[in-house]
């Protein structure tokens, strides 16, 4: 490793040298700990006495092999601070952990299994001009295993290990592959986004709070079991994105706080070292700590060929603790051109998508043109603006008109992504169906209407899981999805819909490409008396066409002017009573002549159209 790199925060593949890299004669073992007395390596194959490693290069670095060291042991690292105390860390740059509650790293092998997704990375893009449709993950609680399949106990607290995973009935990467990625291409996505995967201590923090940032959280298994799983996405034409977190740690003294006896990853004073989470800052202006976070970032993509990593929390990143009135955290900013900069080199078709609620200009611009790099952004302000128009009452949608066609006029400052995430479902926020407005009955057709709306707006598309067949509970992390509502054919009629809709967008091309001016327009944004919307989407393959009424009342005869070139063909009726609504199959009620198309449209519905040219 190129040590005066490391030190300015340059280093992307710090992993490779620190760790722990098991090899035919056992167990090399590195550690960065400048600021330590002395460093051991306690462990498994040591019955946990005192190794002592030795100082290597400039004094900061600690070494020792340990022929008796074999992959899945267990161990840590006894760090002694300046007064001769010590506490007893997990690796930072470990690549294993066992399952909570324990808090060792696991010796873990990167190099045993052999990618078969050559054909998959040299055609990968970052889809600017093709469709991806993101179903966002969080593993554990997408399907668990079945009581039969569980262990029994009245106290997990006594459990350790594979009884832990076994109690709560988690499936392992390996054994959810097949059937995540089944139902991800049956039902239209072609991007999995999981939640973090890096080793957390806390299930009620979904992967947020790390204490293993190169670590694949042991709950559900190894990582070759999560090579598999990738690897098994791509050859099914899946790819795959996972959260990422270089803003903030766990406070967990086992892991990175304090790792040296002093704050060597965090602001050395109070005020800055902690956030609105309750956990520490990185802080960015550290040479090694840069070297730390953007090593991790390609740790993801390089070993296990993850397609793009969406950054958490930018926001906080670019303000001082997310804090716009506190100024701009230039040193942060830096730090992110420069990773998105080497990422983006290293990887030129991974994509890497920023979760920012600022209005921070140029965030997805090139970092050359002044921007911050990255790929993507999440579009949180269209988010926020349509569901609160769905949540408000029919009689004031007139008034609210425009909150749908607000997103247009900045749409084209950034590359978006419109995102109905995990974070909408939870913390009594109410579930994406929950929000619509008005009684049970009524929740279901709106829901069709604001999917299609999301269709045809531009922006690549990701739904949190349980969206698709309109769950109506909350999120809990500690449950799997509702499935059983699917015996209820408002719930699987809606997932139905939701399958048809989401292979219109995958198989058209007008819904592609999202950047460019001429692909979209309003054919009528301006029937704020009626709360109806036109969409035009246009390719040369054929256009794409929305009408979408948003009120509560029948709306016959409405036309809309699109041209004598061009032949109308309905593809999707929300209305339709395939999906629950009211108007018989196939009875869709339009016409076209004159290049104007007439149709009567009913509440809450949408029709959606290919455009075909004469």
């Amino acid at each position: 490793m190129d040590i005066y790199g490391f030190y300015k925060g340059e280093v992307f593949g710090a992993y490779e040298f620190l760790g722990a890299h098991p090899d035919k004669e056992g167990t090399v073992f590195r550690t960065y700990a400048p600021n330590a007395s002395k460093v051991s390596l306690i462990g498994d194959f040591s019955e946990w006495e005192d190794i002592p490693m030795e100082k290597i290069l400039d004094g900061n670095f600690y070494k020792v092999s340990c022929p008796k060291a074999k992959e899945g042991m267990r161990y840590k690292y006894r760090i002694y601070d300046r007064n001769g105390n010590f506490i007893d860390h997990c690796d930072p740059y470990g690549f294993g952990m066992e399952v909570r509650p324990g808090t060792c790293s696991v010796i873990r092998s990167i190099e045993s299994y052999r990618f078969t997704d050559k054909d998959w990375l040299s055609k990968r893009t970052d889809c600017r001009d093709k469709p991806m449709n993101i179903y966002e993950v969080h593993l554990g609680s997408w399907r668990r295993k079945p009581d039969s399949q569980r262990l029994k106990t009245d106290d997990e607290s006594e459990l350790t290990g594979n009884e832990i995973i076994d109690a709560e009935g988690w499936y392992t990467y390996s054994e959810i592959a097949d059937e995540l990625i089944s139902y991800v291409r049956e039902y239209g996505y072609n991007f999995i986004e999981f939640m973090p995967l890096s080793e957390h201590p806390c299930d009620e923090s979904w992967g947020y709070q790390i204490t293993g940032f190169f670590s694949p959280t042991s709950r559900y298994g190894t990582p070759a079991q999560l090579m598999e799983l990738v690897d098994k996405c791509h050859n099914a034409g899946i790819g795959v994105i996972v959260d990422f977190v270089p803003v903030h740690f766990a406070v967990d003294h086992y892991a990175l706080t304090e790792f040296d006896g002093t704050r060597l990853y965090e602001f050395p004073d109070d005020e800055a070292a902690y956030n609105e989470w309750g956990s520490r800052n990185f802080m960015h202006s550290k040479g090694e700590v840069r070297s730390f976070i953007q090593s991790a970032a390609d740790y993801w993509l390089s070993v296990y060929h993850m397609d793009g990593l969406r950054m958490d929390a930018i926001r906080n990143m670019i303000y001082w603790n997310g804090q716009e009135y506190r100024g701009e955290n230039r040193t942060a900013i830096d730090f992110l051109k420069s990773m998105n900069s080497g990422l983006k080199a290293r990887h030129p078709s991974a994509i890497i998508a920023a979760e920012d609620s600022s209005s921070y200009p140029k965030v997805t611009a090139p970092v050359f043109d002044g921007g911050l790099g990255f790929d993507y952004k999440w579009d949180l302000g269209w988010m926020h603006d349509t569901l609160e128009y769905f949540q408000s009452a029919p009689m004031y949608r007139t008034r609210d008109y425009h909150k749908l066609t607000f997103s247009m006029l900045y749409f084209y400052n950034e590359h978006f992504i419109l995102p109905l995430s995990h974070d909408e479902v939870v913390h009594g926020k109410a579930t994406v169906a929950q929000k619509m407005n008005g009684q049970y009955p009524d929740k279901f057709p709106q829901a069709r209407a604001l999917y299609m709306y999301m269709t045809v707006h531009p922006g690549k598309k990701l739904n949190f899981m349980g969206s698709e067949f309109a769950q109506l509970r909350e999120w809990d992390e500690k449950r799997e999805q509702d499935w059983d509502m699917l015996k209820y054919p408002l719930h699987d009629s809606f997932r139905e819909y939701i399958r048809k809709l989401n292979h219109i967008y995958l198989e058209n091309s007008a819904l592609h490409y999202d950047f460019d001016p001429t692909n979209f327009m309003w054919e009528d944004c301006n029937s704020a008396d009626r709360c109806i919307f036109a969409i035009r989407r246009k390719s040369a393959d054929g256009d794409i066409l929305a009408i979408l009424n948003f009120s509560d009342w029948y709306q016959s005869d409405y036309s809309v002017n699109i041209g004598t070139d061009c032949k109308p063909e309905l593809l999707l009726d929300s209305d339709d009573q395939l999906y629950s609504g009211r108007t018989p199959h196939g009875k869709t009620k339009y016409n076209f002549s004159d290049g104007k198309l007439k149709t009567s449209i009913p509440p809450f519905s949408g029709q959606l159209y290919f455009l075909g040219r004469k």
